[in-house]
């Protein structure tokens, strides 16, 4: 059969853009603020920082060097290099991982995209906290709507990686990644010059090192994975359409750093706003959906036009955060399907997309009282994100480092660090001693910590 001609990035801005949309997501804009907020603040922010220069990034770099070696989907890409060891099962892992992700991070998506539309019906306006909380208790375990919302974003996600690599994910993420940074210099700009709204600058900038305890510093660890997106196939995928002459390295550092900066501003987007109007940073997960809706509308009581717009622009940022995610892992499920089963993309795109419903809808259902979508005591939604994010992806970075720091011949990996011996290697003896020994320690402590054992 004729081998399937490998699509590629067209610009090394593409290569940068659409893999940093791939880890800036929901991770960075929803989960670092009340990871933080319930961890020290500036004390949790400088942990993260360090996890992702120290750890995250070698780990990204071990992912690139199996796809662009291996110039295939995850689940091909490790069993090329793998070969008849138990990391050949990585890729296989990463995309039941992605396809897991995929249905409940899209209903997430979903109710982003649904607050969109309610805060410019002006739904929020002059709410209590508790309105509110019931407002989306009463749409979390509505059995119609989410699985609506959750569809829309499916199909936008659909129209994107169909139109394949340059078409679809390099132009879309030209488009949205740009578009994001500028909504959110605008909100936090808003957010930033609120009366009051110091007192939250400084809790993300002023660190009480006394609140750096273990837990915090695993949190940190836990968060640089998520938001890095490590383990779950998609840098591997997007590295196979790199270039030889693609530097993993400085991409690598230039992706964390945005990384990092769009983090300091989603912390900058709400703490501000949230101690202007004296919310207390510890509301955990629910401070999007539940304490922040009317946040906007009181802070800008002086010019409601103002808190009307910013509000709206706050959820369209998120929904865009959420799509430049779900765009990575949808293809890394439709790349393997399209390459292993060799359909053609669209093809490949849309039973993804379909089968991505279907478990959106059951996640989305979980949530009501509906018992039989439950899985070992848990809904299927929380069940979904206990096993990907304390379970497979930790899991799946330890093995890649395995892979990388001690399988495979030190030469391929030197040759993919340095291109060929094009670029110099001054950093390959740190970078081969942080996967051989340093990011698999720190692996296993996440993962410990993730299930209670630490």
């Amino acid at each position: 059969m004729a081998q399937l001609e490998r699509a590629k990035f067209g610009s090394k801005l593409g290569v940068i853009l659409a893999t940093a949309g791939s880890a800036v997501g929901l991770g960075n804009v929803w989960r670092f603020p009340y990871l933080a907020g319930e961890n020290g603040g500036a004390a949790f922010m400088l942990a993260y920082i360090g996890c992702v220069l120290l750890l995250g990034m070698p780990c990204m770099v071990a992912e690139f060097i199996v796809g662009r070696r291996a110039q295939a989907n995850a689940a091909r890409a490790f069993r090329t290099l793998g070969g008849r060891t138990p990391m050949a099962l990585v890729g296989y892992m990463g995309v039941i991982t992605a396809m897991l992700i995929i249905g409940y991070y899209a209903v997430v998506s979903g109710w982003c995209l649904e607050y969109v539309f309610a805060s410019a019906a002006g739904r929020f306006s002059d709410v209590t906290p508790g309105q509110a909380g019931r407002y989306f208790a009463d749409f979390e375990t509505h059995p119609f709507k989410p699985v609506v919302w959750m569809a829309l974003i499916f199909l936008a996600t659909h129209w994107v990686v169909a139109h394949g690599v340059r078409d679809g994910i390099e132009r879309a993420s030209k488009l949205m990644m740009p578009a994001l940074f500028v909504l959110l210099l605008v909100v936090v700009g808003a957010s930033c010059l609120l009366p009051g709204a110091w007192a939250g600058v400084e809790f993300l900038f002023k660190p009480d090192f006394g609140k750096l305890t273990g837990d915090v510093l695993l949190a940190a660890l836990g968060q640089a994975f998520f938001s890095l997106s490590i383990g779950m196939g998609c840098m591997c995928t997007y590295a196979s359409y790199f270039s030889r002459q693609t530097r993993l390295g400085s991409s690598a550092m230039q992706i964390g750093v945005i990384v990092i900066l769009v983090a300091v501003l989603a912390g900058l987007m709400i703490f501000p706003a949230a101690f202007s109007v004296g919310i207390k940073p510890d509301s955990g997960p629910s401070l999007i959906f539940i304490t922040l809706p009317n946040v906007f509308s009181r802070a800008f009581s002086f010019a409601p036009a103002l808190g009307y717009l910013v509000a709206i622009m706050f959820y369209v940022l998120l929904t865009l955060a959420a799509l430049t995610s779900l765009i990575s892992l949808h293809e890394v499920c439709t790349a393997f399907l399209h390459e292993e089963l060799r359909i053609t993309r669209r093809r490949a795109a849309a039973a993804v997309t379909a089968l991505g419903i279907v478990v959106g809808a059951l996640c989305s259902l979980s949530l009501g009282d509906r018992r039989w979508l439950s899985v070992f005591g848990r809904p299927l939604f929380e069940q979904c994100d206990f096993v990907t994010g304390q379970v497979l992806m930790p899991f799946g970075g330890f093995l890649i480092c395995l892979l990388v720091g001690w399988y495979l011949p030190h030469k391929l990996v030197r040759d993919e660090f340095t291109n060929w011996g094009t670029l110099p290697g001054r950093f390959l003896r740190l970078f081969v001693l942080c996967v051989k020994y340093v990011c698999p320690v720190c692996i296993i402590l996440i993962f410990l910590n993730q299930l209670g054992l630490l």
